[in-house]
């Protein structure tokens, strides 16, 4: 059977699900962050769109204020999860935009909270942009969350 992009899908419902996240010999070993993603069996692939410092009723937190910007980033994060039956632990991916010129480190020591509850660190890609969305977002930052199916 093929899925939509025509990849391979296993239709078996008693597979088990694996993920594992590698550092392999030969790459740059950090422990903030994984170098490779595998998973394999049973599961829900979560992906979470960029999530910028906006609050529910549309309105910008933190504006000139990296470190207010990545919270409300990881609020809007964990809501955005937990209406997909993830949490934190489940992220295996994170894309983080920073705005040219900003220091990440402020972002980086917000993002330790949640990343101290994970098993291994995700895969992280931080890059660094002309802009964004809105004038005043410093930062965006997406997801991708895998969850075992029972």
């Amino acid at each position: 059977m093929f899925g939509l992009l025509g990849c391979s899908v296993n239709t078996q419902k008693n597979m088990k699900t694996k993920i594992e996240l590698l550092s392999p010999e030969g790459l740059h070993k950090n422990p903030a962050y994984s170098q490779v993603a595998i998973v394999e069996g049973n599961y829900r692939t979560v992906y979470i769109g960029g999530q910028n410092a906006v609050d529910k009723d549309g309105n910008i937190i933190g504006k000139g204020d990296l470190e207010a910007q990545a919270k409300q980033v990881l609020k809007n994060l964990e809501t955005a999860l937990q209406a997909a039956g993830a949490s934190f632990e489940n992220i295996i991916k994170w894309n983080i935009y920073s705005l040219q010129g900003q220091s990440p480190e402020k972002a980086l020591k917000v993002f330790q909270e949640p990343m101290s509850k994970m098993k291994q660190a995700p895969l992280i890609t931080g890059v660094y942009v002309s802009s964004l969305a809105h004038p005043d977002f410093l930062m965006e930052l997406e997801a991708i969350a895998i969850v075992p199916i029972p």
